[in-house]
């Protein structure tokens, strides 16, 4: 069990704070939606969570054997409805690996980027394809 405390600021700026680590994470609402974007939105942190969710599963089975993962990232690219009630659409994610991968490892890695929690976590209605590409 994890704790996450958030404190309302004001001006539509929350606090979060991790309550193991105490690291803060500060969030505004979307210019789109009367705030500023000085920071990072509530949804734009369930795609961070699932970029980072991404790499963090495909790390944990890269390091169970012995894959050097080092300098891959993901790319997600969250879009918004624009009609009905306000909620995330799709969540793209782009993984990019090092192209040195032979098709053993590569077939690992994807199989276990789409065990990541938070992805099983999203909700069916919202598109969450993701890609992989060798660099």
């Amino acid at each position: 069990m994890v704790e996450i405390h958030v404190l309302y600021e004001g001006d539509l700026h929350c606090r979060v704070i991790h309550g193991p680590s105490g690291t803060i994470v500060s969030t505004d609402a979307p210019k789109d939606n009367q705030g500023k974007g000085e920071s990072f939105s509530p949804t734009d942190l369930v795609a961070a969570a699932l970029g980072s969710c991404l790499l963090t599963t495909m790390g944990i089975v890269a390091k169970r054997h012995a894959i050097d993962l080092k300098g891959s990232k993901v790319t997600v690219v969250k879009e918004m409805t624009l009609e009905g009630p306000r909620r995330i659409k799709k969540l793209g994610a782009t993984v990019t690996l090092p192209d040195r991968l032979n098709a053993e490892e590569r077939s690992l890695l994807e199989r276990a980027a789409l065990t990541c929690p938070v992805h099983k976590s999203l909700h069916p209605d919202i598109e969450a394809p993701v890609y992989f590409l060798y660099q």
